[in-house]
């Protein structure tokens, strides 16, 4: 299963606000610089992830967005799914539950394996909570450098 941008970059913004919105809102186009992200493109993701509860907007000079609920009460499967929608590997009735019958259920014998990596997928990112990447994030940076106020999640290979 390969995430789009949508996945990947919203994940990184939402970090990215989670490290920088202690103290006020986070503008958007401090998001952008820091993580090399469009502001067009992250209006779109940060739409997404507002409608899903995942952060809340603040009008105003001083206005900006920050996270809705405390990281530990977010888990990496939430601003996936709010993005992605669903994270199964494939098309399947039988690991969406849907009430459309596939016909050719009864003698699949593939839909195990793509149950199990769905159930493996969904269980990982559903037990990774942004706290824990908020952990890892900060001692990055204390190892890297402790010269910056703001917190920078740089681009890497989940770009």
């Amino acid at each position: 299963m390969k995430l789009s941008t949508k996945g990947r970059y919203g994940l990184r913004a939402v970090v990215d606000l989670a490290l920088n919105s202690a103290d006020e809102a986070v503008a958007l186009s401090s998001v952008s610089e820091r993580q090399g992200i469009s502001i067009s493109y992250l209006e779109q993701l940060i739409a997404k992830l507002k409608k899903a509860g995942i952060v809340n907007s603040i009008r105003g000079a001083q206005g900006g967005y920050v996270l809705a609920k405390k990281p530990e009460e977010i888990s990496v499967g939430d601003i996936l799914r709010a993005l992605e929608g669903d994270l199964n590997p494939v098309d399947c009735a039988e690991i969406e539950g849907s009430s459309n019958t596939c016909t050719g259920a009864n003698s699949c014998v593939t839909k195990y394996v793509w149950m199990r990596i769905s159930d493996s997928i969904n269980n990982t990112v559903d037990t990774m909570l942004l706290s824990e990447l908020l952990e890892e994030g900060r001692r990055i940076t204390n190892e890297n450098t402790s010269e910056s106020k703001e917190t920078r999640i740089k681009p890497s290979c989940g770009q």
